[in-house]
């Protein structure tokens, strides 16, 4: 166990002080400063020649900085913001695959972690549905779609009676609705204002990717562990 008083402990309190910043602003503002990526990330290189060993210390940022060229082409398709891609980035210069136990680590942790949890609301948005469903709502009222669709939408989106923060997935053709799950870049897509809709919930990134460094502090990677456990 890391004591909090070392040079790592002080990262880690960096690193979740960054993340509990960044978080707070995406939720209220849903955007993100610059400035915090590049208070950090000087931070970051700073805290550099403290290292114990500050060859060794190049060495783990540079394997941990693995996940910057993936993060950037995550980000150019639109699958997240450009501030999920820089927190990544930062986290690796900050806290390359620190850990406060002894789980396995890989540079990719925190962002496989943060994948696994984003699936969680996908799991809220069928328990809605189903219980909408099940109290003979008629939540697919003027949609002419096949029932394969419908499921799926079911997944990623939920009738909203007064959307915010939501991106729409239905569109008009003709007399009736239909569903465009199309994929949305992620720093382009508007909120959704239209009232009475079906809408994807535009949670913030930025909670997931820090559910996920917490979970590599306390755990290690969830992904990794439940291969590992599989093939043994």
């Amino acid at each position: 166990m890391l004591e909090l008083a070392s040079l790592d402990g002080i990262r880690i309190v960096l690193a979740l002080g960054m993340l509990g910043i960044a978080c707070t602003s995406d939720i209220k503002k849903r955007e993100i400063s610059d400035i915090i990526w590049i208070v950090f990330g000087a931070i970051a290189a700073v805290l550099i020649p403290f290292s114990a060993n500050m060859s060794d210390q190049l060495f783990k940022i540079g394997i941990a900085m693995i996940v910057a060229p993936i993060t950037i082409i995550i980000w150019r398709f639109g699958l997240f913001g450009g501030a999920d891609a820089f927190a990544l980035i930062v986290l690796a210069g900050l806290v390359p695959n620190v850990s406060l136990t002894h789980g396995t680590i890989t540079p990719f942790t925190t962002l496989t972690n943060a994948v696994l949890l984003s699936i969680v609301p996908m799991l809220v948005n069928v328990i809605r549905n189903v219980a909408l469903l099940a109290s003979h709502h008629d939540i697919f009222e003027g949609f002419n779609e096949s029932k394969k669709k419908k499921a799926l939408a079911m997944f990623i989106g939920y009738r909203a009676a007064n959307p915010k923060f939501g991106f729409s997935i239905e569109q008009k053709q003709g007399k009736y609705k239909k569903l465009n799950m199309s994929l949305q870049h992620a720093e382009y897509a508007e909120f959704c204002t239209k009232k009475d809709t079906w809408i994807t919930p535009g949670i913030p990134y930025m909670i997931f990717i820090a559910a996920g460094f917490v979970i590599q502090l306390t755990y290690g990677d969830v992904i990794f562990s439940a291969f590992n456990i599989f093939m043994n």
